[in-house]
């Protein structure tokens, strides 16, 4: 007797439909993407930023990382005083000629103004390897510095924003620019063009982080307390 009954069809994978679906989705996978990152780096917060509402101006926090002979400077921006960044920097033993990188979360002055300070380094954009006189185009998302250090896209403050994963001993440090300016946003982002995808990279940061170093603020815990 012949067997009549048909071939199980493939199980067909959900598209998301929903804002909240894609919400999900993502986050889910930038919670698998920061489980592949080793965890050898470290960082220093060199001069902690503020804005017009916390602070005498508007002043950048940037940052130093470190993995095997990476040396990495995030978001050398404005500041009251260059030596805000080499002051720091000089206390870790380190001159400007040593930074090999510089990481910018995306291209607004008040995140950038600095970079000339690093004149040997390569410089990260949402795009590009810029080094000397050599320009080298690259998608920034997925793209590994090192094993512990990877660029992720997180549009939204912009349509450039990007924001560095380290892999630290004590979990994932997300440099984000300004996708939060500080640790209590603001949750309505005054210059964001697009909000609602604004949201969907804070997600995937949360996701993906333990520890975030926004743009013009200090460290804080990649929580449930996070705005959004």
């Amino acid at each position: 007797m012949t067997n009549t009954t048909p071939a199980a069809l493939p199980t067909a994978t959900a598209t998301p439909t929903t804002a909240e679906d894609r919400a999900t989705a993502t986050a889910t996978a930038a919670a698998n993407e920061s489980a592949t990152l080793a965890r050898t780096a470290v960082y220093t917060v060199l001069t902690t930023g503020y804005t017009l509402s916390t602070g005498p101006g508007v002043a950048a926090t940037v940052s130093y990382v470190s993995d095997g002979d990476r040396h990495v400077v995030v978001d050398p921006g404005m500041v009251a005083s260059r030596d805000r960044i080499l002051g720091p920097l000089a206390e870790l033993g380190l001159g400007p000629d040593d930074i090999t990188d510089v990481v910018l979360s995306h291209h607004h002055p008040d995140n950038t103004m600095n970079v000339g300070l690093f004149g040997r380094a390569r410089v990260h954009d949402h795009k590009a390897v810029y080094e000397a006189d050599q320009w080298t185009d690259r998608d920034a998302e997925g793209h590994e510095l090192t094993p512990s250090l990877r660029l992720i896209r997180t549009p939204g403050h912009s349509p450039e924003d990007i924001t560095l994963l380290a892999g630290t001993a004590e979990g994932v440090v997300a440099f984000v620019g300004d996708l939060w300016w500080r640790p209590n946003g603001p949750v309505e982002d005054p210059v964001a063009p697009d909000h609602a995808l604004q949201r969907t990279s804070r997600l995937r940061v949360l996701a993906a982080a333990d520890v975030i170093v926004p743009g013009h603020g200090a460290p804080f815990a990649a929580d449930e307390n996070a705005p959004l």
